[in-house]
């Protein structure tokens, strides 16, 4: 088959590689011409400046201009198509609605384009991203606007977990397609058929709004379980003595009805969906009069997370930030990727700039040069403050306090580390219960505060 994918961001660059290992004719598009300058080099150290996936630089190297292929002129490709994925930007408006303005645009460029066919091939176009229900509806009437003929529309959820988002499109636990006619589940079958009638993988078929409403609720309830253990766990813990957080996930988790995912403590989810997602769901169902308490408490215990742990340490642990030096272990909003989105040290540096801290001292493993975007002095002088360091034992040097946002294998056995590199007195914040030794550090006169846990 000959596929577009649209948008080349961590959801757009995974499916086009990882479609392109079945043989079809993948063209990967966007309108960034450095970014897809980057991808036709081949290079790992360019293509994961842009998506830092495990195995994603090479599914590129191995597939380029055979099955792959990057372009930022779509007007060359748009004959014989089959199926176009949108995968593209859905960012939150201040009110929780989304942002659709890049599907609109990228939809009445194709229009455009798809009603100059010479061919009269169906063409199916498919929502990847996550989309408010309705979507499809919505790009169905843009198409038809611009009398595109024969077309037909889809909603192809993505379900791929930053850091094993590769492994997960290899082998999903489920393809969710939603579509109205037989002709436009014929083209999406073709192009899963390494998935259709599989004896492990779930092939449903059904309608877009039940494929939209899929990929909204299976976020929120993963969100759901992060924040039960957040809201209900830790505040356990940081509140009665004796109480052992392990011997607690293993106790609750021991019974088979219950989720092992997402029990486990820690100061808040990130990245490019949950946040949003959920934001998104509240607004469709008040939109729609429909109550919404739930919701709007599992969001707010997330965002409460990412900002408490500050206030423990000032309040229990008695520590003054004013004109300390702190450590930060962990920009990423989680560990195999290089991705900040809604990261908990956003939220951290902010609140550790406003408590007036001389420096703080950052490191972590592939995040960097992203940081430094986000950290730009250029917008705000008081990201002058921040340094940046390529190893554990550097961002140590010199600080008052340390904190863990990331969970980073390296950061499980940090307590040598640590006292190798400071001495006490010395403020740990553990976001993650990432110590495993930790009591070594207690013993050894340094205090150490973690989520889930008293002081």
């Amino acid at each position: 088959m000959k596929i577009i994918v649209v948008g080349t961001g961590f959801v757009g660059l995974t499916h086009a590689a990882v479609l392109s290992e079945s043989g079809h004719k993948v063209y990967a598009y966007d309108i960034d011409k450095e970014k897809i300058d980057a991808y036709n080099s081949g290079k790992r150290e360019k293509i994961e400046r842009y998506v830092h996936e495990p195995g994603l630089a090479s599914i590129i190297q191995d597939t380029l201009n055979r099955y792959l292929f990057f372009v930022d002129n779509i007007e060359d490709i748009i004959e014989g198509t089959q199926a176009i994925f949108l995968c593209l930007p859905t960012p939150p408006n201040l009110d929780g609605s989304t942002d659709l303005s890049y599907y609109k645009n990228a939809v009445h460029l194709l229009g455009e384009r798809l009603a100059k066919r010479t061919d009269q091939e169906r063409v199916v176009l498919i929502n990847k991203s996550t989309v408010p229900v309705g979507t499809a509806r919505m790009l169905q009437g843009i198409l038809d606007e611009h009398a595109v003929p024969n077309f037909g529309v889809a909603s192809n959820p993505e379900f791929l977990p930053e850091g094993d988002a590769v492994e997960r499109s290899r082998k999903p636990d489920r393809i969710v397609v939603g579509a109205d006619t037989e002709k436009d589940f014929a083209i999406l079958r073709r192009t899963y058929s390494r998935f259709v009638n599989h004896v492990r993988i779930s092939y449903i078929e059904t309608t877009p709004e039940t494929a939209e409403s899929i990929k909204y609720v299976a976020n929120t309830l993963l969100l759901t379980y992060i924040s039960f253990w957040n809201g209900v766990g830790a505040r356990l813990g940081e509140t009665l003595d004796n109480l052992d957080m392990e011997d607690l996930k293993r106790g609750v988790t021991s019974d088979s009805r219950i989720s092992k995912w997402g029990s486990y403590v820690s100061n808040g989810a990130g990245g490019s969906c949950f946040g949003k997602d959920i934001q998104s769901l509240i607004y469709q169902l008040r939109s729609r009069h429909q109550p919404t308490e739930l919701l709007e408490q599992v969001y707010h215990i997330n965002e409460f997370q990412k900002k408490y742990l500050v206030d423990r340490a000032i309040n229990e642990a008695g520590f003054n930030f004013n004109n300390k030096t702190v450590a930060l272990l962990g920009l990423a909003f989680k560990k195999q990727t290089n991705d900040m989105r809604d990261s908990s040290s956003l939220v951290v540096v902010e609140r550790l700039l406003s408590h007036g801290v001389k420096s703080i001292r950052a490191y972590d493993p592939l995040a960097t040069e992203e940081a430094k975007h986000y950290f730009d002095p250029n917008k705000n002088s008081l990201f002058d403050k921040i340094s940046y360091h390529d190893s554990v034992h550097s961002a140590l040097e010199g600080s008052d306090a340390l904190f863990i946002t990331t969970d980073w294998e390296e950061f499980r056995a940090l307590a040598d580390t640590i006292q190798d590199s400071v001495k006490p007195p010395y403020l740990v914040i553990d976001g993650r219960r990432m110590i495993v030794n930790y009591r070594s550090l207690i013993v050894a006169g340094y205090t150490y505060l973690a989520v889930g846990s008293k002081l």
